[in-house]
């Protein structure tokens, strides 16, 4: 890779560890060209993407985010899967490595912070952002449509009330 080729990469490394919700790292050694494939197809269902990197450029991309234990992840054959929200990567790469024991997860950054392998296993577990979106519109509906029926049962007591009084007065 010439100097143009490694300035281009370190820049676009740099937007990738700025932008991403979270960068899953992980090791790729074994894997066919077609498993990498099916991995790159699982990341794009969820918007996100897979890239391998050279260690070298990442750890100068990193400079200043994470510290040392950023740099560390950095070892061997390394890709890294990434995508604005924090979840799809952590489960995309989850999944594919319980069932391909050739990929490794190695760490993650998310936000200048370092996890490790179980730090990505926890994130794997948590709601995407569009679920945990649909749950507090969910709830905003229920609750609105608890004052709705408490605020109409009111009514209907009070007209229940004066049908017994018009009744009554016939």
């Amino acid at each position: 890779m010439d100097k143009a080729g490694k300035q281009a990469a370190l820049k676009d490394l740099e937007g990738i560890f700025a932008d991403a919700g979270a960068v899953i790292v992980t090791q790729y050694s074994g894997l066919s060209v077609a498993d990498l494939t099916e991995l790159r197809a699982k990341l794009r269902e969820g918007e996100g993407q897979l890239k391998v990197v050279k260690n070298r450029i990442a750890k100068i991309a990193l400079a200043g985010k994470g510290g040392d234990a950023a740099a560390d992840l950095f070892k061997g054959p390394v890709a890294i899967a990434y995508a604005a929200d924090p979840t799809v990567p952590a489960k995309a790469t989850s999944e594919f490595a319980k069932e391909n024991d050739n990929l490794k997860l190695v760490g993650a950054i998310m936000d200048g912070e370092v996890m490790d392998a179980a730090g990505v296993g926890a994130l794997a577990s948590m709601p995407s952002r569009e679920e945990l979106i649909a749950t507090v519109a969910a709830r905003l509906i229920g609750q609105a449509t608890q004052v709705i029926g408490r605020l109409n049962s009111q009514g209907q007591q009070l007209a229940g009330a004066i049908d017994v009084i018009r009744e009554q007065a016939a």
